[in-house]
């Protein structure tokens, strides 16, 4: 088994927080000029009536004032920019699917959906998805799906780039493990950062095939109705960088692993897994915080994570374990309320060490993630906190 790349030392965090804003955004109240308006008086009644009248390139401004219960349909446009305006505005299936897929059936390519709400997705075959991505790279930003068999579903073209941000996602998945909050296919790459992804049913929270899966500063939690399984799955490993967040477990669970990376074959080119300033929380009575697959040929780098409750770290006899912490008693300041930073006599307190560069990218972590599915810079002064916050 070969050892991950060495780390390079990166620069000293900065103490300053980032200049933009990661907070969910707010919906814009003045129109876009020449943007297709759906709702009560506007051009179009309902979304998909204005996504079958769109030319390419095209901004659609949905007003949450309207109903829009049972609009499912394809959209074959490019590059549109589909957003909600005056509020979040709700689609709810209905008992009705586009193409038996799901709700909003995405054909075309440089797709970007803003402040929207789906439900309700179900399908013959069990995997109807609110977004189901047939084209090309989609964005996915200050959403929220519920209620679905799946979240987002994606195709395995191999090419397309997803992101995914400042987005929440619960209660997905028809029940039998095979769907999931989200399931992201065989794609060239995910970024999903600033999320909130929660209780899925039977499923996992987060399941991504991609060749590249860069997961940071998001939050996977049970409040116990969802009884899911893998809080992330990643089954045929790939380049992976999950960095700075909240992990939790609940009791009710249908796996004890949490982070699941190469357990269906690493069959993705890469093999690289870097586990950065995440506070785990198993509040099952055991479990594997980090189960790698035995075809995974790479040691995977583990650093700065808070590992608190029962189990194992990871199954990777291998794997590099830098100055995390792992126990009963993490000194948090309100675990009940995920105020996740530590107290004054916390043992993660100036206890991490630096994590230096891997897979590109410096893997110091510069942000926190802040409930609902946002987030804020990450101070740092003197030696970084263990885990995904740092004391002030």
């Amino acid at each position: 088994m070969s050892a991950a790349p060495a780390p390079a030392p990166a620069p000293a965090p900065s103490s300053t927080p980032p200049a933009t804003s990661t907070s969910t955004p707010t919906s814009p109240s003045s129109p876009t000029p020449g943007a297709l308006r759906v709702g009560p008086g506007q051009t179009y009644a309902t979304p998909c009536a204005a996504f079958a009248a769109a030319g390419d390139g095209a901004v659609i401004e949905i007003d949450a004032a309207g109903t829009y219960s049972g609009d499912v349909c394809g959209i074959a446009r490019n590059n549109l920019t589909i957003r909600g305006v005056n509020g979040r505005p709700r689609i709810d299936a209905a008992g009705r699917n586009a193409m038996g897929k799901g709700v909003w059936v995405v054909q075309g390519t440089n797709t970007t959906i803003e402040n929207v709400e789906i439900s309700g997705a179900k399908v013959a075959d069990r995997n109807g998805a609110a977004i189901r991505l047939d084209g090309k790279h989609l964005t996915l930003r200050g959403s929220y799906l519920h209620d679905n068999e799946n979240g987002i579903l994606t195709n395995n073209d191999g090419v397309s780039d997803i992101l995914v941000e400042q987005s929440e996602f619960a209660n997905n998945g028809y029940g039998d493990g095979y769907s999931h909050n989200l399931y992201i296919g065989h794609v060239a790459s995910l970024v999903f950062r600033y999320n909130y992804s929660h209780d899925a049913r039977v499923g996992h929270d987060l399941k991504s095939r991609a060749e590249s899966n860069t997961i940071t500063y998001n939050r996977f939690s049970s409040d116990g109705t969802g009884a899911p399984s893998y809080e992330i799955d990643l089954p045929n490993a790939g380049l992976a960088v999950v960095l700075g967040n909240v992990i939790q477990q609940p009791a009710n669970n249908q796996n004890p692993g949490m982070l699941s990376f190469g357990a269906e074959g690493a069959t993705n080119t890469r093999q690289e897994l870097y586990v950065v300033n995440n506070t785990f929380i198993n509040d099952a009575p055991s479990g594997t915080f980090i189960s790698v697959g035995s075809s995974v040929g790479t040691a995977v780098l583990v650093q700065n994570n808070v590992f608190a409750g029962a189990g194992a770290v990871t199954n990777q006899s291998s794997a590099i374990q830098r100055t995390n912490y792992q126990g009963m008693s993490p000194g948090f300041a309100d675990r009940a309320s995920y105020n996740l930073v530590p107290l004054p006599t916390s043992p993660l307190r100036n206890a991490g060490s630096a994590p230096g560069i891997g897979a590109g990218m410096s893997l110091a972590p510069t942000a926190e993630y802040r409930h609902v599915a946002g987030g804020a810079g990450r101070a740092v002064s003197g030696p970084i906190d263990i885990g995904a916050y740092e004391a002030q």
